[in-house]
């Protein structure tokens, strides 16, 4: 009798594969609903474009305004129309005064994807993963897809699997991400997509500011320690809730504790329950700003995890980060294909210290320590090599590649 034998590691991947088809069948379901409702609807918000759009820029939430401002600044210089979509109505380049460029609300959620799944565009630029994977899918009318990471970690490795497999193009902010693209198209047998190292437009911005508002800063002012978190079961805060709080209240520092924007949707109950046990302690505040640099900018400390923000922090204001809780489940995302180590955990401990549970009542010694460790900011500086291309530069090379991509359409 012969035996079929799976090992663990393709079982793993075939069972995840399994969820994403089933996953993707409901959502179709969804999806096809939506187009009925786009196509009947008589809000005119909703109504399709007749005329093809040369340079669409989708955001799916206000929170990317720092990823897109200088693109679309730099259309607006150059006197080149270019139309920005955003799924929040609050958004800030809704109050922005343009004249070359158009910023429209089309819907929050699923409104705005069914919207976006019948554009009618040249070139559509989006920082949002799962392009033609659920509810977004690819227009039959829009020729050409570009997806910006909104991190200079290694997108899209830590996105959930296929994030970029059906964007045409894919604007790197270093070789490691151009990296990752290749290996995972080598073992799904697909075909290159264009990948432009342009490096991280946010970045650039942050670093000018930076440099602005060091000459004016208030060297009095008061620092703090930063916990910055990332969300879901990797999230320090998942982990840890009341534990790590308490044992940094035994700090020196007062704590500025920053969720993850998407913490308050898919993890409400654990923020309310937090936010609620440390009501009444004035030395804990909570940050929900859109823009992160003042928070940023006030830090002495940033705590963190898996999340991006230890390299906007770490790289724009040359100090180590501390890092709890230092892992991440692939068995869902793109890593999960891979067999080297995510970028990101091989680069923590060339930027940061790791703080284990059984540190927690050292945690000043610790901070002082990581603050005068020159091998950090030796390893800050290769870090930023690698992953930062084009340091000032990135916007230029961004709109640039866009133009001369649109003129092959």
């Amino acid at each position: 009798m012969n035996l079929l034998y799976i090992d663990p590691g393709t079982g793993s991947m075939l069972f995840t594969l399994f969820i994403g088809v089933a996953t993707a069948v409901v959502f179709g379901a969804r999806s096809l609903f939506l187009k009925f409702k786009i196509l009947f609807a008589k809000d005119k918000t909703l109504e399709l474009s007749k005329n093809k759009i040369p340079f669409v820029i989708f955001s799916d939430h206000k929170r990317y305004w720092n990823v897109f401002k200088s693109i679309v600044d730099e259309f607006e210089n150059r006197k080149i129309p270019v139309t920005f979509y955003t799924a929040s109505k609050d958004d800030p380049a809704l109050s922005e005064q343009y004249e070359y460029a158009k910023c429209t609300f089309i819907g929050e959620g699923n409104a705005a994807i069914a919207k976006m799944n019948f554009l009618n565009a040249k070139i559509c630029i989006a920082t949002t993963p799962g392009l033609n994977v659920l509810q977004w899918k690819r227009s039959k009318e829009t020729d050409f897809y570009v997806h910006i990471p909104h991190s200079i970690d290694d997108v899209p490795a830590t996105y959930k699997m296929f994030g970029v497999d059906h964007f045409d193009s894919f604007l790197a902010t270093g070789t490691h991400q151009e990296k990752v693209i290749r290996e995972l198209e080598k073992i799904r047998n697909q075909s290159p997509k264009e990948v432009k190292i342009v490096g991280c437009n946010y970045l650039d911005q942050m670093l000018k500011r930076k440099e602005i508002e060091q000459k004016e800063k208030n060297t009095t002012e008061k620092k703090y320690l930063l916990l910055a978190p990332t969300w879901g079961q990797n999230g320090l805060l998942s982990k840890y809730e009341t534990k790590l709080i308490d044992a940094l209240l035994k700090t020196k520092f007062d704590i500025i504790i920053r969720p993850h924007p998407q913490s308050l949707t898919a993890e409400k109950d654990l923020i309310d329950k937090l936010q609620n046990k440390y009501k009444d302690n004035n030395r804990i505040q909570w940050n929900f700003d859109n823009d992160n640099f003042n928070v940023l900018s006030n830090a002495e400390i940033l705590i963190s995890d898996f999340s991006g923000v230890v390299y906007d922090y770490s790289l724009i204001f040359d100090k180590p980060v501390f890092y709890a809780n230092a892992t991440f489940n692939t068995s869902q995302y793109d890593a999960d294909w891979l067999e080297e180590e995510v970028w990101s955990l091989r680069t923590l401990p060339k930027i940061g210290y790791q703080i284990k549970e059984e540190d927690f009542d050292n945690l000043d010694t610790i901070f002082d320590n990581a603050l005068n460790d020159d091998k950090l900011k030796t390893g800050r500086n290769n870090v930023k090599e690698e992953a930062w291309h084009n340091i000032g530069n990135s916007t230029k090379l961004i709109v640039d590649y866009l133009i001369e991509k649109e003129k092959t359409l």
